[in-house]
């Protein structure tokens, strides 16, 4: 057996399909097994395995036990003589495993291979060469310094930025996300180091290989794609401890004690740093702009009251103006929220209805306040139009800074370039139709010949047809271009931060892709779109919000209609407080690919007669895929006696 591929899984069974795909390419002409590890995933990865990959060694744990010890199940099972770990969240070119395989067996001193990493935009990953992160080095790292000078021999020694990223190098850490390592250096150094539960493993390993007497080395002659952050969302909190701790652990094992406590030292400071932005600016992403509009609505409030007291002579109590200020902006921005007007992109055209939604529940509290307490009606109006005015400017700085996009058109359908044959392109398009945020599609021939009408443009015309048409999204189809080809194209395009690029394999009903670096790996599905967009989900709320607060108040006259009156109320409260939903999919959504919502009290098929398991299957996909609140509401009122199941 010449080469083990292992992979170990954890609940990215799309992403892992693909991967497995690709490997399949890969392999042809070479004497392969492959190994999956799963680790207690509940996404439906090991039935796709086994009904796509029959050839597949499976292992199947019952609980998540890390990255290390998974892959060291499958390493004492492997007869290759080479052994590959690799990411699920990753593809590899058709000639990767051929050329991987000749350079090792043509350097008798190579230990451990790494090859060249791109994201899911094209650009470069950095981490596909490091340096060993002693205490100087890490120093750079923590403080920013290696961004600063990435070409420095002495700054830039995290990331090797002085060495090319298209000749191949000798280089001490490999990246976990692809590993080749020979058989016999395994059996040598050891296994992976199961103290590391995730993240550290690699470079404890390939500094193992070093220490061994074998080197590690820079492959630049193949490319793979890896997506990055779908099982970890490195901007966390977590990720941050368990990271940085992974980094005190190798410490302890390799350097010298006055070393590691240095060492340790900087990553401390470092976890409590990186903890300390990541909270801050994930508070400031989430509530400055809200908390901008308040301020400055509460201020321009203040300012027409005020030149309309001077104007008409007319005064206010100033506990009235003290209450009503705050109380008007803090509608005026819950409205806001309500109504998706703090979605990226930002629309006016949501703007304006959250206006209007706080205006007339301003004016409807207004009426119904005692003659001593009402301000001015005029103050509201003129108030609602200052509102506007300055929320657009807040959103309108907010896109100039580069914190989010300011939408004037309330356009929100994309463009894009299908690569591939007519037959696949016909099955993406209907596929992309299904999730209707499409304006235009564009068929792109794979093949660069002359074109005979049946598509917009040709493969060495894409580049045109982006920056012409202003294409969004460009889809390539694996069936008919090669991953190779696809990685090639991608590159072009590293510097066009506007595009993002989606891959479709065949017979399968999902695109995958990622948006840069720092994103977690983003997925187009048929079944997986409406129900989960943040305006649904506000309006599932909001409807669960209301029916409580009206069953609430209703208790008295409806105890008498529930089957169980106490569960019912029970279940009143835990949807009040959000901590259940009313209405849910049927106890058969585990067989499906749907998306998560809180537990339920009951299921969108209750009420329904007759009802089999077929019917109830596309019921909850209809429910996923084409939400209204008025489903639930529906509901609610067909299964009111159920209430307190």
């Amino acid at each position: 057996m010449k080469l083990s591929v292992i992979i170990v899984n954890y609940n990215v069974e799309h992403f892992l399909e693909q991967c497995l795909l690709s490997v399949q390419k890969a392999s042809k002409g070479i004497e392969v097994e492959v190994f999956v590890v799963d680790n207690n995933s509940i996404d439906g990865s090991i039935n796709m395995i086994k009904e796509k990959f029959p050839e597949v060694i499976m292992i199947v744990n019952n609980e998540n036990v890390g990255f290390s010890k998974a892959n060291n199940q499958a390493i004492r099972l492997a007869k290759g003589e080479l052994v590959l770990l690799l990411n699920p969240d990753t593809i590899v070119e058709e000639d990767t495993f051929k050329k991987c395989i000749q350079f090792m067996e043509n350097n008798e001193n190579a230990g451990g291979l790494g090859v060249k990493m791109i994201d899911g935009k094209g650009k470069f990953l950095p981490e596909s060469k490091r340096g060993l992160p002693t205490p100087a080095v890490a120093f750079y790292k923590i403080f920013g310094l290696s961004a600063l000078f990435p070409r420095s021999k002495k700054m830039g020694q995290y990331h090797l930025g002085y060495l090319s990223k298209d000749e191949n190098h000798e280089i001490q850490i490999l990246s976990g996300a692809f590993m080749l390592i020979k058989k016999k250096v395994l059996d040598k150094i050891g296994l992976l180091d199961e103290n590391f539960f995730m993240y550290g493993e690699d470079i404890d390993l390939s500094y193992r290989i070093i220490q061994g007497g074998y080197k590690n080395y820079y492959l630049s002659e193949t490319n793979i794609i890896h997506y990055k952050g779908e099982s970890t969302k490195k901007s966390s909190v977590n990720y941050v401890f368990v990271f940085y701790n992974a980094m005190i652990i190798f410490a302890k094992k390799h350097f010298s004690e006055k070393n590691a406590k240095l060492f340790s030292f900087f990553i401390n400071i470092a976890i409590y740093l990186r903890a300390g932005i990541a909270i801050i600016n994930r508070v400031i992403k989430k509530y400055s702009l809200p908390f901008l509009d308040f301020i400055l609505a509460s201020f321009s409030i203040y300012l027409i009251s005020y030149y309309y007291q001077q104007l008409t002579g007319i005064n206010f109590p100033e506990n009235v103006i003290y209450l009503a200020i705050p109380a008007y902006a803090i509608i005026w921005t819950l409205s806001g929220i309500i109504l998706g007007a703090y979605d990226k992109p930002y629309r006016i055209f949501q703007l304006l209805k959250s206006t209007i939604l706080g205006t007339v529940i301003i004016l409807s509290c207004y009426a119904l306040l005692p003659k001593e307490y009402q301000f001015s009606r005029s103050i509201i109006l003129y108030s609602s139009i200052s509102v506007m005015m300055v929320s657009i400017l807040n959103r309108l700085i907010f896109h100039l800074a580069g914190f989010g996009k300011l939408n004037f058109t309330n356009r929100s359908k994309k463009k894009l370039a299908i690569v591939g044959s007519k037959s696949e392109g016909e099955r993406i398009k209907s596929l992309l139709e299904q999730i209707a945020q499409i304006e235009n599609i564009y068929f792109v021939n794979p093949e660069s010949k002359i074109n005979n009408g049946a598509f917009d443009a040709q493969l060495n015309q894409l580049n045109d047809l982006v920056n012409i048409r202003k294409i969004d999204v460009v889809v390539f189809c694996a069936k008919d271009i090669s991953a190779q080809q696809t990685m090639e194209i991608m590159s072009t395009f590293s510097n066009n931060q506007k595009v993002e690029f989606k891959i479709s394999q065949p017979n399968t009903y999902f695109l995958i892709g990622s948006n840069s670096i720092h994103s977690s790996g983003d997925l187009y599905m048929i079944d997986m779109n409406n129900i989960n967009k943040n305006n649904n989900r506000r309006s599932k709320r909001l409807i669960d919000f209301i029916s409580s607060l009206f069953l609430l108040a209703t208790y008295p006259l409806l105890i008498w209609i529930y089957n169980q009156p106490l569960s019912a109320f029970k279940n009143i409260v835990r949807v009040l407080f959000g901590y259940k939903t009313w209405i849910g999919y049927s106890t058969l959504a585990n067989k499906q690919k749907l998306p998560k919502i809180k537990s339920s009290i009951v299921s969108v098929s209750d009420g329904i007669s007759p009802m089999n398991d077929d019917i109830s299957l596309k019921l909850n996909i209809i429910y996923a895929k084409d939400y209204s609140p008025l489903t639930d509401i529906r509901v609610i009122i067909r299964n009111i006696k159920k209430l307190g199941n």
